[in-house]
């Protein structure tokens, strides 16, 4: 079984979709849970190609090819099992990446470990809009919203979804998380966000404390 688990970690960093793809299922056929599957395994190899990238030795298409393996394992293996299980459901989640901005490499990954952790994630994609983000909070009644940021110069768009949500009587019936490299807990305090969203893990953590959920 570890040898399996280096081999998927290693196929998902070398952008391998078809191995990766392979190894995953023969996990899961040997009774690896699928969660662990995703916190042990496929994020934490996503983590690594992005220091990989910030470090120089990866490129955009490396990036992409990384980026195709993993979502290659998670549609196809991950989530008929999620769809399938019993697992609580603590509620609906609206995630983007804000205005102006194209990175969703934090984002998707966020929207994967809340799905895993039993929420509904609505996934807006990328270059979204203030009136979009609110449009779906109140269509699919979110308790959570997450606004990433990837730029400095894109980071305004964040405290621009929160005065939307408070214009529309909103804003006191989410949780405001505002995620991306650049954001700080002095920036979320600045903005009147609740969490700040540089850490997926820490951020579902925090998320559950504020619902009172385990």
């Amino acid at each position: 079984m570890e040898r399996l688990d280096v081999e998927l970690f290693n196929a998902i960093v070398n952008g391998d979709p078809d191995k990766a793809l392979s190894v995953a299922n023969r996990l899961v056929e040997r009774g690896f849970d699928v969660q662990r599957l995703v916190t042990e395994i496929l994020v934490p190899a996503m983590r690594r190609v992005g220091e990989l990238f910030d470090r120089g030795d990866y490129f955009i298409a490396d990036v992409i090819a990384c980026a195709e393996a993993f979502r290659r394992v998670f549609e196809n293996v991950v989530r008929p099992r999620l769809s399938g299980s019993s697992a609580r459901r603590l509620g609906v989640a609206v995630f983007g990446t804000v205005k102006g901005d194209i990175h969703d490499l934090g984002k998707t990954l966020a929207k994967i470990i809340f799905e895993v952790e039993g929420f509904e994630v609505v996934d807006l994609g990328v270059d979204v809009s203030a009136e979009a983000f609110v449009e779906a909070v109140e269509k699919y009644n979110a308790r959570i919203i997450g606004v990433s940021a990837l730029m400095t110069t894109t980071m305004i768009e964040q405290r621009r979804v929160i005065e939307e949500l408070k214009k529309k009587g909103l804003r006191g019936r989410v949780i405001v998380i505002a995620g991306g490299a650049p954001v700080t807990e002095e920036w979320v305090r600045e903005i009147g966000a609740d969490i700040c969203g540089d850490d997926a893990f820490k951020a579902l953590k925090k998320v559950k404390e504020l619902m009172g959920v385990d």
